[in-house]
């Protein structure tokens, strides 16, 4: 096939986007065309109703910014420091910020809150079954062999190559652009980053004289740093788990993992279709009847926009330290809690749902730092004393955005706390011990 030319694509973020001829090339292929009807921030619209945005654009966004990024890079001289194969594969570096979300879900990370075993794997790992397709394929034929290997090892950020951190890792430049975008298209004044200084202040450095060569920012660009953590922090807080957001997605989790269960649904199902694509199918298989009726409840809530109530809402401070430290790793275990919630208030099986997202890298900073005298150091988990203190704050505000909510599909008025709070103390033994024993676990 012939590919095409270079080629400028209209942004509402970042104004013209210029494709290069490769580009231009995978942009064209029906894998890359379905992030088109991939909503960016899943069920955000149900709340934000201008956040219809896809991953088409985000993608555009991202490489546009690794473009840039890579100039003022060259510009500035660092790109000498590398030896000749990473600076004949920069061009790949740039088309793995395209391609970075190719494996995403419908409804995008919505799906990824699924049992690891449920799902065939994290959109970044999926990201590989798309790469091995014959458009992608082809659309990479003339970087030579090897070149969609070595692009999703960028993907998923496991590539030796020393400008991997601007693809994957605590300053890949996927985070700029979803921030400022999804504060664009929700309407909402929080996605404030100051990317030209953030950009400036790239460079090269190793950690040590035997250490490789990696991304890593000067002393001016802590400013910057702290503009792009806050950013995230008021995201988080107001649009990604905003209340009826997460009602949305944990009705839509219940909906996927029921019909799983029940054979609506297989887990090769799952990888490829868009969001109306999935609920178009969801809804083929579950027509003269078939499956729990609760599937069809659930379903018709997200269309219609009737979703689960809250019932009760704890802030981050008003929790124990420590508490229900299982929720995040046993979804089994949860699914039982929430039934036998159900089942001691009088409510449907299915129909009570209990949250408390949690993302420890959402505020994660893990980078190289170039001081003003040339020290280079390594901004981890502990900070810098007498420097900087982010990853600390970073961890304060991840607890601070955490909000444990119970909804409910049925109007089921406020519940007492402390009943549920009693069993979220416990350890995971203990809670399935109680479970076990075949009593109450709420009992108000």
């Amino acid at each position: 096939m012939q590919h095409p030319t270079r080629r400028t694509i209209r942004d509402p973020l970042w104004q013209n986007v210029h494709l290069d001829a490769a580009a231009a090339a995978v942009v064209d292929t029906p894998e890359f065309q379905r992030l088109r009807r991939v909503k960016q921030l899943g069920f955000a619209h149900l709340v934000y109703p201008g956040a219809v945005h896809n991953r088409f654009l985000h993608a555009l966004g991202v490489y546009h910014l690794t473009g840039r990024a890579i100039e003022t890079l060259e510009r500035k001289g660092h790109l000498e420091a590398l030896d000749d194969l990473a600076r004949r594969t920069i061009p790949e570096i740039k088309l793995a910020a395209l391609l970075h979300d190719v494996g995403h879900y419908a409804f995008s990370h919505a799906m990824e809150e699924l049992e690891p075993e449920a799902i065939p794997g994290h959109h970044e790992e999926v990201a590989d079954l798309f790469l091995a397709s014959p458009g992608i394929q082809d659309a990479l034929s003339e970087l030579g062999s090897g070149a969609a290997q070595r692009i999703g090892d960028l993907i998923r950020g496991r590539s030796a190559h020393p400008l991997q951190g601007l693809v994957s890792g605590s300053l890949d430049l996927d985070k700029i652009d979803y921030l400022r975008r999804d504060s664009l298209f929700c309407g909402v004044p929080y996605g404030a980053v100051d990317v030209d200084r953030l950009l400036d202040s790239l460079t090269l450095a190793r950690e040590s004289d035997a250490a490789p060569l990696e991304i890593a920012v000067t002393e001016k660009g802590i400013s910057a740093l702290e503009s792009l953590m806050f950013a995230k922090y008021q995201m988080f807080r107001n649009v990604y788990w905003h209340h009826a957001v997460r009602s949305a997605t944990v009705a839509f989790r219940r909906l996927v993992e029921g019909a799983l269960e029940a054979g609506l649904l297989a887990r090769e199902d799952l990888a490829g279709p868009t969001d109306e694509e999935l609920l178009n199918l969801l809804s083929s298989r579950m027509e003269n009847g078939s499956g729990p009726s609760i599937l069809r409840t659930l379903l018709t809530a997200l269309v219609d926009r009737r979703l689960p109530k809250r019932t009760v809402e704890l802030l981050g401070d008003e929790l124990p330290e420590g508490i229900a430290g299982w929720l995040p790793r046993r979804r089994d275990l949860v699914r039982r809690v929430e039934d036998r919630l159900a089942s001691d208030r009088g409510l449907e099986t299915g129909s009570v749902f209990l949250d408390y997202p949690s993302n420890p890298r959402m505020l994660e900073l893990r980078l190289l730092l170039v001081r003003r005298r040339g020290e280079v150091i390594r901004l981890t988990s502990e900070g810098e004393a007498g420097l900087i203190d982010l990853p600390r704050l970073g961890r304060s505000l991840h607890h601070t955005t955490r909000v444990l909510r119970v909804f409910t599909l049925e109007e089921a008025g406020r519940w007492d706390p402390a009943p549920l709070l009693d069993v979220l103390a416990e350890e995971e033994q203990q809670v399935e011990r109680r479970l076990g024993s075949g009593g109450p676990i709420y009992a108000a």
